[in-house]
């Protein structure tokens, strides 16, 4: 039972250190296809440094480890 316990926790952490590496090119991609999904078709999608990011309720996505922030803006039509 000790083993099946330690294989699981393993497994997890193994998970998330691969998805805290995702390039920003790649995150910004699935992020994107999800917005057009929804129908969206004025907005704006941006990499930026996290010292750059005035707002934390327009982050949709963080990158490169968490030095990079995926911002998300809607745009007025």
């Amino acid at each position: 039972m000790i083993r099946v316990a330690i294989a699981v926790v393993a497994s997890l952490l193994a998970t998330s250190a691969l998805a805290a590496v995702k390039p920003c090119e790649e995150l910004k991609a699935e992020i994107e296809a999800k917005i057009q999904a929804r129908g969206v078709t004025s907005y704006t999608l941006e990499i930026v440094p996290n010292s750059e990011v005035k707002d934390s309720n327009m982050v949709v996505g963080s990158c490169e480890g968490g030095s990079k922030k995926i911002i998300y803006q809607k745009n007025d039509q």
